[in-house]
């Protein structure tokens, strides 16, 4: 009698939309709903970032110049098409996210990680973070990520990885060139200090404003970004 009543069942069932949405809900499993995570787990946001940015990690991971064997799994048969759509996708997304744990880290320690971020090292040609990643640290279009909203695990292992050569970009790859220019320290300090700063209100990436708005030219060679030519006599440019 089941077995007749089976194909009245399925006829009622109704397909699912066969949307963008519909078709990334597996991201949600690690990423979180609508690919805003959250400040306790290790997987980054998803949710606003520049879609350039989230297109060539996508790349990344299915080319081989990242390594987590889930991603390059999910990512290895996909085009460049469908992952423009993707990375679209989430871009779209609204940016609200839950507050950040608190400093997990000692007061010299943050103190540390705010002045490398906010700063630099001109003496070690270390550029600040907000040199490239804007001064909101919400990233910058059309390819730079914000830095917030990220958890500190996140941000240790991604630099670490950076440090290490297990992480790569494309040519030229300026975050391997900066991050191998850190003590394992001062990657601690960094990843503490950004992990406990909220996401501003309307954190969306910098882009589409006036000139005069916009942070200066990158301070160096990075794939997808227009560096700075070098002032005359100087090995890096001063930070505010």
């Amino acid at each position: 009698m089941l077995a007749g009543l089976l194909p009245c069942v399925q006829a009622q069932e109704v397909e699912p939309v066969d949307s963008m949405a519909w078709r990334v809900k597996a991201c949600s499993a690690c990423h979180g709903d609508r690919g805003r995570a959250t400040p306790e787990g290790y997987f980054p946001r998803l949710a606003g970032k520049p879609a350039d940015y989230l297109f060539r990690q996508m790349q990344n991971f299915r080319d081989g110049r990242r390594n987590h064997t889930q991603m390059r799994y999910l990512m290895a048969h996909l085009s460049d098409d469908y992952l423009r759509e993707i990375a679209g996708y989430f871009a779209q997304r609204e940016v609200p996210y839950s507050p950040p744990l608190g400093a997990q880290a000692s007061a010299p320690v943050l103190a540390q990680g705010r002045a490398l971020v906010l700063q630099g090292d001109a003496t070690r040609a270390l550029p600040a973070c907000v040199a490239c990643h804007g001064p909101a640290m919400t990233g910058v279009l059309p390819a730079v990520p914000g830095l917030l909203g990220l958890s500190r695990d996140y941000l240790n292992s991604q630099l670490g990885a950076w440090r290490t050569g297990a992480r790569r970009a494309q040519s030229p790859d300026c975050m391997s060139e900066i991050a191998r220019k850190l003590s394992v320290h001062e990657v601690g300090a960094i990843s503490a200090w950004l992990a406990a700063q909220p996401v501003p209100l309307g954190g969306a990436p910098l882009g589409g404003k006036p000139l005069a708005q916009q942070p200066a030219p990158a301070p160096m060679a990075c794939a997808g970004l227009e560096a700075a030519p070098p002032a005359a006599g100087a090995t890096a440019r001063e930070k505010p």
